[in-house]
């Protein structure tokens, strides 16, 4: 058989690190070499038709679930008579709605047109949280919190799918990282949304809290129905408008990223994953660090009045966790892009975090523990990589679908229980928390790691395999049955 090389395992941003010679069919790309004209100009079609929808509505999600966080700071808790225990109770409620979602998700994304059911769920969580302004009690607040939750589980798998059906491997990390940014903007505008609502008294009458309601609520179901009619789902979508090279290049690109919709339920790929070591890494590794999560969502706003801040200004010290989130994740995909280092960069993100929360317990001084707040946000742009890690390196869709909602299920679990380790009797340092975080983000570490080291030792032996097999995409083959695929570390 006719030996042709093989590019393998390129970085983030397509740079090459090995090579090594196959035989048969070029399945793997040599992404050095400069895209052309015309898949330049297909991916700003993709980039502009699909960005900006996946970023607003991944930012209209952060700040919604968010919105308890500035709530509170404008006597939430006080006109609804809430204590400490019903408030950490309403934030972990959400995550139970989220966690119930999983499985029916999971068969939606396989069976209903991706566009139209992400612009179904954002409408139906947009009404919620404005109907939830109606709310005048515990119970009622509680139950529309768990409705938020069990809508807004669909998306971030929904929109993950997305990204990994449309960009190569190579694009990935940058278009999943411009959308997780999102989060960080989001915290920046809710602090600023909050301060504006704050100077507008009781305006109609109503408690300030509610009109944050209201107003995000409102311009999220809008949101929903603008993406039912133009979020487009599919590589050759007639929004497009593809020429023939075009339609070419997609066929190329479904080849490198390896995903191809289909309907079909592979229970082989599910049984597949299940037994996998990694499979299970990442998911303990997205409970763990969702612990802190859970927590960072709801409480980051307390977390600054206990350094000595009123409600106001510990509002608007979330603007600066916002932006501290922004520079982690952008530094991340840099440093990701230099090194060709995907997990090696979230564990010392993690480091970093475990740093953060250190510092939080050691500084005397209640306002120099701002230094460790904002460092402890180096977890957001570790989980951004872990995510990344998983669509690079699970192919099959069923399987990726299996992975993806598996993941939802522990991160839900994760930001269920981590405000719950929040004790108010502990306050403003809440020890018993923190250090619980410390531990589970040490064991993140050794977790990355240990998936890192079973992917590099597949790797490896295909590398030194002189057995070729011919596989298409099209066979829809998860990277286990694919002898060709090799994994992005």
């Amino acid at each position: 058989m006719e030996s042709l090389e093989k590019q393998s395992n390129a970085s983030l941003y397509g740079h090459r690190y090995e090579i090594e010679t196959i035989n048969q069919y070029d399945i793997y790309r040599d992404e050095d070499v400069p895209m052309s004209v015309e898949e330049k100009s297909l991916v700003r079609k993709i980039d502009f038709f699909l960005i900006p929808i996946i970023c607003i509505i991944d930012f209209l999600q952060f700040l919604d679930k968010s919105t308890i966080n500035y709530a509170a700071a404008l006597d939430f808790k006080q006109d609804l008579g809430l204590d400490g225990s019903h408030y950490s109770l309403i934030g972990s409620m959400f995550y139970l709605g989220y966690l119930l979602y999983q499985l029916p998700n999971n068969y939606f994304l396989q069976r209903i047109p991706v566009g139209r059911y992400i612009g179904i769920i954002v409408f139906l969580w947009g009404s919620i949280l404005a109907c939830t302004a109606a709310g005048t009690n515990f119970s009622q607040i509680v139950a529309m919190r768990f409705l938020l939750g069990f809508f807004e589980a669909g998306v971030y798998p929904s929109l993950t799918l997305l990204v990994s059906t449309f960009y190569r491997r190579s694009e990935q990390a940058a278009r999943l990282g411009a959308f997780w940014l999102c989060n960080g903007a989001a915290l920046i505008m809710g602090g600023l949304i909050t301060y504006g609502i704050d100077q507008m008294g009781t305006a109609k009458g109503l408690p300030k809290w509610k009109w944050i309601m209201i107003i995000l609520g409102s311009i999220t179901a809008f949101m929903g129905v603008f993406s039912f009619f133009f979020l487009i789902d599919n590589p050759k979508s007639p929004a497009l408008h593809l020429n023939a090279e075009q339609e070419i290049l997609v066929e190329e690109r479904t080849r490198d990223n390896a995903v191809v919709r289909t309907s079909m339920i592979k229970k082989d790929q599910i049984w597949e994953a299940l037994t996998e070591v990694r499979f299970w890494c990442f998911c303990l590794s997205c409970l763990f660090i969702n612990l802190q999560n859970g927590a960072m969502t709801i409480y980051n706003t307390q977390f600054a009045m206990g350094f000595g801040f009123n409600g106001l200004q510990s509002v608007l010290l979330s603007v600066g966790a916002g932006g501290a989130d922004i520079i982690f994740i952008v530094g991340s995909i840099y440093i990701v892009h230099r090194t060709k280092q995907t997990i090696y960069t979230a564990v010392g993100l993690m480091v970093i975090d475990i740093l953060g929360l250190i510092l939080l317990l050691v500084i005397p001084n209640p306002h120099a523990k701002l230094v460790g707040f904002y460092l402890a946000w180096a977890y957001c742009a570790a989980y951004v990589l872990m995510v990344t890690s998983v669509s690079n390196n699970v192919s099959g869709y069923t399987k990726k679908i299996f992975y993806n909602g598996v993941l939802m299920i522990f991160y839900t679990l994760g930001n269920f229980c981590g405000p719950l380790m929040i004790v108010e009797s502990q306050a403003p340092n809440y020890v018993g928390g923190m250090v619980g975080y410390i531990v589970a983000n040490t064991i993140v570490v050794f977790l990355l790691l240990i998936a890192r080291w079973k992917m590099a030792v597949v790797n490896q032996k295909r590398l030194s395999s002189a057995t070729v097999v011919v596989t298409n995409v099209e066979d829809d083959l998860s990277d286990v049955q694919d002898t060709n695929f090799l994994y992005r570390l």
